[in-house]
């Protein structure tokens, strides 16, 4: 017949603890090859960065002859340069920088590159020449009859306000 064996209660607590290790172990192993000493950490606090590459926008024309270039880098910071060539530099704030990547991204904008209009009979208006990546848009504000392009407008007043 069978016979009961009595295990010390020493050896019973090490056999428990050699169990749920092997059992954290077994739990764990699949998650090792998740860690890389060669990736590069992920950052999720701070700005995203704009469109991979930079936003300029040229605002030349009217009486005094105004010729303003604005730079804003992909990193949101941006440089302000006037026909004398003094220039401002500044960083977009986050909202202001969330919505230009909107705008730069937006398809329309490469719809109104294509479809931009030289100026038509306007005295001391304003030219504005926006390039974002290969798009080129642009137009002449000739005051309120002038319909400008939706998107290139919008980003035309959001960098002339952020950039003072």
């Amino acid at each position: 017949m069978g016979r009961n064996r009595v295990v010390p209660s020493r050896v019973r607590s090490g056999m428990r603890a050699a169990s749920a290790a092997a059992a954290v172990a077994a739990l764990l192993l699949p998650l090792a090859g998740c860690a890389s000493a060669d990736a590069p950490p992920v950052l999720t606090d701070g700005p995203s960065p704009l469109p991979a590459t930079e936003v300029v926008l040229v605002k030349s024309g009217g009486i005094a002859g105004v010729k303003d270039t604005v730079t804003v880098r992909p990193d949101g910071r941006w440089t302000k340069t006037d026909r004398t060539g003094a220039s401002q530099e500044g960083r977009l704030a986050e909202a202001d920088a969330a919505r230009l990547r909107q705008l730069a991204t937006d398809p329309r904008l490469a719809t109104e590159a294509t479809e931009t209009k030289g100026p038509g009979n306007c005295a001391d208006g304003f030219t504005y020449r926006l390039t974002v990546g290969p798009a080129e848009s642009g137009y002449v504000d000739c005051g309120p009859a002038a319909r400008p392009p939706a998107v290139t407008a919008e980003v035309v007043e959001l960098l002339t306000r952020a950039t003072g």
